[in-house]
């Protein structure tokens, strides 16, 4: 039975890179997002018998919908050995213009998904004493800029939970890792978004998902936490 990988927001970009990198190495791929559609085409797509891939319509940020969702999962297609969490949501504006529904959005799909999910699948992991949990921040998880009033605070909220997801299963065999998205991705929403940037100023999904199957790749003697991914002619 393949190993089995758990992509949450699955979407054009990062995700569907990750779901397809994965597969690739032999990984049965779980595909989670709150739209099921999009998400089931690329089931089809990635093929394979038995099925190599399943779509999953979830809504992270419902206690309802993980506590019912990863159970699903893990008896239709085996132990989850794998989660990446790459839901997000941008949200941009200054202090003054964003409103509390905004800054709450952010945080709910930023942090408290990645709580949910993490606290959902950490359990099984602990009782097989393996696992890998990977989360997708940003640079704003470090500081905040004058427009990040709503999406800093949420991705320093996954951040700090990630460290100290890491502290509290690492002695359990449970690597538990934070890679830091320093740029623009190129999917096809920021490519149309930015016409004119130069292709060597995007980072190349395929490079993020390889990124984060390095990760799960790691010796325990040798575990990393944290990665930057930015390209080169990023300033940082």
């Amino acid at each position: 039975m393949n190993r089995v990988c758990v992509v949450v927001g699955v979407g054009p970009g990062n995700g569907e890179a990750f779901a397809r990198c994965f597969k690739d190495a032999g990984f049965a791929v779980a595909l989670v997002a709150r739209r099921k559609e999009r998400i089931e085409a690329l089931a089809r797509d990635l093929g394979g018998e038995p099925p190599a891939a399943r779509a999953y319509a979830c809504d992270a940020t419902r206690v309802a919908d993980v506590a019912s969702t990863f159970p699903r999962i893990e008896h239709e297609m085996g132990p989850i050995d794998t989660v990446i969490y790459n839901a997000g949501k941008g949200v941009w504006g200054d202090l003054e213009k964003v409103g509390p529904s905004e800054f709450e959005d952010a945080w709910r799909t930023n942090a408290l998904g990645s709580f949910l999910v993490l606290r959902q699948v950490a359990p099984a992991m602990r009782l097989r004493g393996r696992g890998n949990i990977v989360l997708v921040g940003a640079t704003a998880s470090r500081r905040g800029a004058v427009g990040t009033a709503a999406f800093a605070p949420a991705k320093a909220a996954q951040r700090s939970l990630a460290e100290s997801a890491a502290r509290h299963l690492g002695p359990a065999g449970i690597h538990v890792s934070h890679i830091v998205v320093d740029g623009i991705v190129g999917g096809p929403e920021t490519r149309a978004m930015f016409p004119n940037r130069p292709e060597d100023q995007f980072i190349k999904p395929a490079a993020i998902a390889e990124l984060a199957l390095s990760l799960t790749r790691q010796d325990p003697s040798a575990w990393g936490f944290e990665v930057d991914a930015r390209p080169f002619n990023e300033k940082w």
